[in-house]
């Protein structure tokens, strides 16, 4: 399974990012597919915080729109929502560990711990961040290999 990070889901959503046509078309295709992918809800809060911040974007996505964004990814079929469950504090722990995670860090490492904690094995993010977490697949989709 694929996950999807923040970065992308912004990008698909704002017209005005340098990305958005690339990531539209890469979660148009992972939406209509039969294929499943994941977004973590960490990266569903983020996204709103991101989108709607008046400091972020001028102007903002109002909050009705964003929302309206969110529930045409949740009407895919082959969407699962990653949340927190029984495996998810070891993988947290194990992550945090490994990649020497303090401080901003910590969000990268829960997104990480719950696509492991569900088995996902390829992180879709144009965040290089991530690369500090080699138990995780990272591929920037947006870019041509």
């Amino acid at each position: 399974m694929i996950a999807v990070d923040t970065n992308l889901l912004v990008y698909a959503h704002r017209r005005d990012a340098s990305w958005h046509g690339r990531a539209r078309e890469v979660l148009r295709n992972l939406a209509v597919g039969a294929a499943p992918w994941a977004i973590p809800w960490p990266c569903v809060h983020e996204f709103l915080a991101i989108v709607t911040h008046p400091r972020i974007f001028k102007p903002p996505t109002p909050l009705e729109a964003a929302l309206s964004e969110i529930r045409n990814w949740l009407g895919s079929p082959s969407l699962v929502l990653l949340s927190e469950g029984e495996t998810y504090a070891e993988a947290l722990f194990s992550t945090l560990e490994t990649g020497r995670v303090a401080g901003p860090r910590v969000h990268d490492a829960r997104i990480v711990a719950l696509c492991l904690a569900h088995g996902v094995r390829e992180l879709w993010s144009a965040d290089r961040d991530f690369t500090r977490f080699p138990e995780l697949a990272l591929r920037n989709p947006l870019v041509v290999p």
